[in-house]
């Protein structure tokens, strides 16, 4: 799937440096960005899903 990010110039800028610092191209950056980003949120909802689990175990077992 291609994308159309607006930046603003500040950003722009901001993002060509980290791409630069890192010897990457700009995409290769996007794209690890947004892995970086689907990646916690699976572990974010995997930790908050063990949480609700160990929480409510007894009850769990109760119910049963």
């Amino acid at each position: 799937m291609q994308m159309t990010v607006d930046l603003s110039d500040e950003q722009a800028e901001q993002f060509q440096q980290l791409a630069k610092s890192l010897s990457i191209p700009p995409q290769e950056l996007v794209r690890a960005a947004i892995d970086d980003f689907l990646l916690r949120q699976a572990e974010d909802f995997s930790q908050a899903a063990r949480y609700v689990l160990e929480k409510n175990e007894e009850l769990y077992k109760r119910l049963s």
